[in-house]
């Protein structure tokens, strides 16, 4: 029941009525007494939880009938903003301590309790830093996955994972787009894209091609792009549509939901990028500066963007200040950007480089050049996909060299290290970690993402899980495969 007040008022029936004189026919049975008579049963309002008895309504006449208005008997007081927040904290203290309490060995509980508060607030304002890339010893070469489906007979082109891990959204040169249970590692749902991929601004006729896919963090939205100048909104639970939007007015390339936000950013080749609210499901504003192509984007929590550009310029967008950043450091076409942290970023180019940065600085603190080899021609291969565990040290890259590379950031990241190289045949159109960097899936396919001018006819079409290994699990690995031999 609402925690505000409501008034209980006397029923018609139960009124007395006084009439002057008496007696016509109009005048008969009007006179009656009917306050000893079972009042009307009273219907029950949509906000009340109990019906009044009816001593309640004739304790509530008093001298000619006029009603005495009282309030509920079960009343309360309403809830200050200050008691909100004060019961939600204990709430979350309480799911915090049971939820340690069996973890606590050698510290205290509220030890552990103190070191999860203060590590989830660095993660929620961008300054946590955690190191696993040094944990990192090798994969599980045996048990590699891969995941193929008939829908998406053509190369794959983009990856999306639920923030609790357990689903995995692939798009690729198809018109649909599939719903993997990453836990029976079968297809629960498919949608077509086609049907509303419309565009207002041409007539022509095309055949969708899902470029980019992103999730909200609270797994409530899923945006598309569908190889035109719309964006498509769909529920990833329910697999419906929900919107599309329209203002773009060349391919969009990129797409990212700003953190815990219902914000949406996109990146278009009409060299703008846009902001939507998925709230209102609205266009909100665009920002201009790019001379070229917007190749990618990315954000986390802040009000700020990245992207990257065919202008060979990355920018970082000030949202709330409506200004931009520029940096230089690429020789060509930048394909992707990623946040490491909020003060850290890495960029990859068809030049072959990686690029490791620091917001407050122009140029890159660290680049890796030839990182995925050269051609047969002598040409560097482009990174064609990069990704990262957000606040910690872990970068992954992947091109057409048959590899896909592990990279550990050191020297406070101001440096790259080679890490690890694992086997992929094929061009690794998209990466994506799960939350803690254990599992790595890679989209793979004959082709590049944006086009057909290179064919690898030996590669397969199918998404890659690969699982990454401690240096325990390494261990233990390594002892299993030595018994086997023996």
């Amino acid at each position: 029941m609402s925690s505000s007040f409501f008034l209980k008022k006397e029923p018609k029936n139960n009124k007395k009525r006084k009439f002057q004189g008496g007696g016509g026919a109009g005048a008969k049975g009007k006179g009656k007494d009917k306050t000893n008579e079972t009042p009307a049963k009273k219907r029950p309002q949509k906000d009340d939880e109990e019906i009044a008895s009816d001593s309640e309504y004739e304790s509530g006449l008093e001298g000619d009938g006029a009603p005495n208005l009282a309030f509920s008997s079960d009343e309360a007081e309403e809830e200050t903003p200050q008691d909100k927040r004060l019961r939600l904290a204990k709430q979350y203290l309480e799911e915090i301590e049971k939820q340690e309490a069996d973890k606590a060995e050698d510290r205290e509980l509220h030890d552990h309790v103190a070191h999860r508060l203060q590590t989830e607030y660095l993660d929620s304002v961008g300054k946590l830093r955690k190191k696993i890339a040094g944990s990192i010893e090798g994969y599980d070469a045996e048990n590699i996955i891969k995941l193929k489906h008939k829908k998406q007979h053509l190369p794959l082109c983009s990856l999306a994972l639920s923030p609790d891990g357990q689903y995995l959204l692939s798009g690729a040169k198809t018109q649909y787009v599939l719903k993997w249970n990453l836990k029976t590692l079968r297809v629960e749902g498919s949608f077509n894209v086609q049907p509303y991929n419309e565009d207002k601004n041409t007539d022509i006729k095309r055949r969708s091609h899902v470029i980019a896919l992103c999730i909200s963090s609270d797994f409530r939205y899923l945006a598309l792009a569908d190889g035109g100048h719309t964006i498509q909104i769909w529920c990833p639970k329910e697999l419906k549509h929900l919107k599309t939007f329209h203002g773009h007015r060349d391919v969009v390339t990129s797409l990212v939901f700003r953190r815990d936000t219902h914000e949406l950013y996109s990146a278009s080749r009409d060299r703008s990028v846009k902001i939507w609210s998925l709230d209102e499901m609205a266009y909100v504003e665009s920002l201009f500066g790019h001379q070229a192509p917007v190749t990618g984007i990315d954000a986390l929590s802040r009000e700020r963007a990245v992207t990257s550009g065919s202008d060979c310029t990355l920018r970082i967008w000030k949202i709330t200040e409506e200004s931009q950043l520029i940096y230089n450091g690429h020789r060509d076409s930048i394909e992707a950007v990623k946040f490491l942290n909020d003060e850290n970023f890495i960029s990859c180019g068809t030049d072959g480089s990686l690029g490791l940065w620091n917001a407050l600085k122009k140029k890159p603190l660290h680049t890796s050049t030839l990182v995925h080899g050269t051609q047969a021609n002598g040409e560097a291969n482009w990174i064609t996909a990069i990704s990262c565990v957000v606040n910690t040290d872990l970068v992954a890259s992947g091109s057409c060299d048959g590899y896909i590379r592990l990279w550990q950031c050191v020297e406070n990241y101001r440096k790259l290290k080679p890490l690890l190289e694992i086997p992929v045949n094929g061009f690794v159109n998209s990466l994506v970690f799960n939350a803690d960097g254990t599992k790595l899936y890679a989209a793979v396919g004959q082709e590049h993402r944006w086009g057909r001018w290179w064919r690898l006819t030996d590669a397969k079409n199918h998404i890659v899980v690969i699982d990454l290994l401690k240096a325990s699990e390494a261990a233990e690995d390594a002892a299993a495969a030595s018994k086997k031999t023996k």
